[in-house]
């Protein structure tokens, strides 16, 4: 009875799952924020390097990694995949349950699969600092962590809600030599902005993003680096999928249902994306992708060109989205507070290839908590939507007498996310259904886009 499948490190993947290729329909393309006229590299250059830019466009299935990534790779990676046996038991389930554990970087998360490269490409092309934004402070930690293993300078904007509800996190990027704003903030015009019109914005994602993207742009030695959304960064993330294909090969199985939470997209597709192949191929794959009621972009945003951040910045993304300027409540999943979706993930979604469902807080967590009097490990709670959704996939099966696999990734450890726990446990968690007249109030602003 094998618990954990372990890859060697000569087995980690040498070359990154580029989906691109392999789209049943071609994405549409980012425009530019000022023209509407479809960007090119010359658009991103202030913002992004070029390594990365070649990336974003490519049209190669396979990207190699380089030997400086996969150095640095090997202090975590490959990563473990679980087989849940205790939870099947406790479930009285017919499915064979497995986990992806991405909690065991340094990091404590998924977030350096793609931190690492992001670094190494800006080092390569005479980048110094790197300013970005996070919202649970996962990608800030991560971040911070990759400037500090390559030399470069850290500037983190942070959700100034989860500035506030997560303090270690914030000493976690200090630690690693990250500088850490509360976002909104007066060091942005974008900042500032916000500040005069509501100075105890609580900030959201699109806040920190456009300040971010303004600092990066004001200042010649500096880019800026996104956690998610952007095609780059799945692409980066497939590493996480491509073990688990290795892995489950090692028991003679495959994955009826891959599942993972979703906020800009990132760890879902990373577990997803490598799995397209066979799934295209006519294999019979799910793909879940998991959001908060109240944020829910895939399960009642709409299919548009909008816009990454809240000042206008960024280019122009066809996605699920619920608006620039969407707000959300300070819920503790603050990794999973962002109004759009990654635009592959999207289109999928769009197209029937991937699902999604929504959950309140309360469910949420309390799949959490019995998950780890279970299997032990404590989720964070981004992580804990995908647990839900695995439960309810087990306990279907159990309804309908299937024997189906089912994949989760546990994305990410709870370890500094305890506070929210202490709320569940104390009851004080408050379940939030972002109300339907509200979305639309949000979503008046989106950008004219006439689409050929």
């Amino acid at each position: 009875m094998t618990k954990k499948i372990n890859l060697d490190e000569r087995e980690l993947p040498k070359a990154w799952y580029n989906i691109l290729p392999d789209m049943p329909n071609m994405p549409a393309p980012p425009l530019n924020p000022g023209t509407g006229q479809p960007i090119g590299p010359e658009d991103l250059a202030p913002i992004f390097p070029m390594g990365l830019i070649a990336q974003e466009v490519s049209q190669d299935t396979w990207i190699d990694i380089p030997e400086e990534v996969l150095d640095i790779y090997r202090l975590w990676r490959p990563t473990p995949l679980y087989r849940a046996y205790h939870l099947e038991k406790v479930l009285g389930t017919p499915a064979r349950i497995y986990y992806k554990y991405e909690g065991v970087s340094p990091a404590g998360s998924h977030k350096p699969n793609t931190s690492i490269p992001q670094a190494y490409y800006n080092k390569l092309e005479g980048v110094k600092r790197l300013a970005t934004e996070t919202g649970a402070g996962q990608w800030g930690s991560a971040l911070s962590l990759a400037c500090k293993l390559f030399g470069l300078e850290c500037t983190v904007y942070m959700v100034k809600v989860s500035y506030q509800q997560k303090p270690y996190r914030r000493s976690m990027m200090q630690t690693w030599g990250g500088e850490v704003i509360p976002s909104p903030s007066d060091r942005t015009n974008a900042g500032r902005s916000i500040l005069a019109q509501d100075p105890d914005s609580p900030g959201s994602l699109g806040m920190a993003i456009s300040e971010a993207v303004e600092d990066a742009a004001t200042r010649d030695d500096t880019k800026y680096a996104l956690g998610s959304v952007l095609n780059h960064v799945m692409t980066h993330q497939s590493v996480i999928g491509l073990e688990v294909k290795e892995q489950l090969k090692k028991v003679g199985d495959k994955p009826n249902v891959l599942i993972g939470c979703c906020g800009g997209g990132s760890n879902f597709a990373g577990l997803a994306f490598p799995f397209m192949p066979e799934k295209l191929a006519g294999e019979d794959i799910r793909f879940v992708a998991v959001e908060p009621t109240s944020c829910p972009t895939l399960t009642k945003g709409v299919y548009a060109y909008d816009f990454g951040d809240t000042a206008q910045t960024t280019p122009l993304m066809l996605m699920y989205t619920l608006g620039h300027d969407f707000v959300p409540p300070g819920i503790h999943a603050g990794g999973l507070r962002y109004h759009a979706d990654s635009p592959l993930v999207s289109q999928l979604h769009k197209e029937g290839i991937v699902e999604a469902v929504a959950y309140t807080q309360n469910p949420v967590f309390e799949a959490a908590v019995t998950f780890a009097r279970i299997e032990g490990i404590i989720p964070a709670p981004e992580s804990a939507h995908a647990v839900k959704a695995a439960f309810d996939e087990a306990l279907r099966c159990k309804e309908e007498g299937k024997e189906e696999v089912i994949v989760f990734n546990l994305s990410g450890h709870g370890h500094f996310d305890m506070a929210a726990y202490d709320s569940f446990l104390n009851g004080d968690l408050v379940d939030y259904t972002y109300p339907e007249e509200k979305i639309a109030e949000s979503l008046k602003n989106l950008p004219k886009v006439v689409q050929e």
